[in-house]
């Protein structure tokens, strides 16, 4: 497991479940800040009903994945889209604020987790993001994994359900114990999105160093500042021009 990046790879990060390893995910960091008071009782709230391991993971992941909304128009110079208990907060964030937060509600609720990173490519992003991004490549993409005893199980609460909804896409789902990371196939069974490159696990996110990788890879983004946009708008905008283009024809 790596505290700062390094070289990439499909088998970077965490290449066993040493006590030591695991300690370290059960930890508040930085940015994944279980011990605050307000992640502490956000992880309280959503578990109360579970019953085991594999029931509180579902029910955290449900709680980071439709009660944060997906947002990519965020600051990405602000270290505070990173923090956990900051995007619980505003209940709003992009992937990596979602996973920091999801790994800091299982940490706070005694479940080892922690961020993991890939570049991906992503088929159905809305016009204005993708010609805002200048590319259908996401670099530095986030997701967490949770150690459930025996395995460390990967888990993508990025999109939200009703995002989803405009995106004509189902919720991914996550069961608490199988990976669940990306929707492969729209509804209509076109590509969503692929990962290209995995840069491995960390125990906490390294803000300065994906701040310093979105401003190479995204230069023209860094020049403009924040981001502006409402993706859940933009998307049934491109739903309804898809429908009235169908009609026409």
């Amino acid at each position: 497991m790596r505290s700062e990046p390094g070289s990439s790879g499909a088998n970077a990060g965490i290449t066993k479940t040493a006590a030591s390893e695991i300690a370290v995910c059960l930890a508040p960091a930085e940015f994944i800040d279980s011990d605050h008071p307000d992640v502490i009782a956000r992880a309280a709230e959503a578990t109360r009903n579970a019953e085991t391991p594999a029931d509180k993971l579902r029910a955290l992941y449900l709680a980071v994945r439709d009660g944060v909304r997906y947002d990519p128009y965020v600051d990405f110079s602000s270290p505070e889209i990173f923090r956990a208990s900051s995007v619980l907060r505003a209940e709003r964030g992009y992937c990596v604020g979602k996973a920091s937060a999801f790994a800091a509600l299982a940490r706070a609720s005694g479940i080892p987790a922690r961020v993991c990173f890939a570049d991906v490519r992503n088929h159905l992003a809305t016009e204005n993001l993708t010609r805002t991004m200048g590319t259908d490549l996401f670099a530095w993409h986030g997701y967490a994994e949770c150690f459930t005893g025996e395995r460390w199980v990967k888990a993508s609460p990025t999109f939200n359900r009703t995002l989803c909804d405009k995106l004509g896409v189902a919720p991914l789902d996550f069961d608490g114990s199988s990976d669940a990371v990306m929707q492969a196939f729209d509804n209509n069974d076109a590509r969503f999105m692929e990962y290209v490159r995995e840069h491995g696990a960390y125990f906490d996110v390294p803000v300065k160093f994906v701040q310093a990788e979105m401003k190479r890879q995204y230069p023209h983004l860094a020049q403009q500042g924040s981001l502006r946009g409402s993706m859940e708008d933009e998307a049934a905008q491109d739903a309804a021009a898809r429908a009235a283009g169908a009609a026409q024809r």
